[in-house]
């Protein structure tokens, strides 16, 4: 009997991959759990559709993000923070305000969680803020901290 595997399972082979099994442990476990379909010619068929779907679906989303880096390393973002008596920023300037301004001032949404920078931004000046955004796919931005 032959089977499509719909998730992986171990020792058998992995999800989307047709196995030759034999009937009791096709119909019986793989079925009747759910882990398999009898691999019919219109089950194929289906799958072979979904699989270029996702395909297509994920190279729409790699352009789009491509096209997003690029606007992204044209984006210089000035956010104004008080001072204190020594010149220095009162706290620092979190990943939350640097997300909002971005969407004031450019009309870009990204999620605060793709900002990739480890260290708190302290001090006034230009910082550059490298984003991730997904597929591998990064973009980086120009900060300019003003002090009131």
């Amino acid at each position: 009997m032959k089977v499509l595997l719909i998730k992986d399972v171990k020792g058998l082979g992995k999800a989307g991959e047709v196995k030759e099994v034999k009937d009791g442990y096709g119909q019986n476990f793989l079925v009747g759990k759910g882990l398999a379909k009898v691999a019919t010619n219109e089950v194929l068929k289906k799958h072979a559709s979904s699989e270029r779907k996702k395909a297509e679906n994920e190279a729409q989303e790699i352009a789009d993000l491509k096209v997003l880096a690029e606007k992204l390393d044209k984006t210089k973002v000035t956010i104004s923070k008080k001072l204190g008596n020594t010149g220095h920023l009162f706290g620092a300037v979190t990943k939350d305000e640097i997300a909002t301004a971005l969407k004031e001032q450019h009309g870009l949404e990204i999620d605060k969680k793709h900002i990739n920078h480890k260290e708190a931004i302290k001090s006034t000046g230009s910082h550059d803020l490298d984003f991730k955004l997904g597929h591998g796919m990064h973009g980086t931005i120009h900060l300019e901290v003003i002090g009131e």
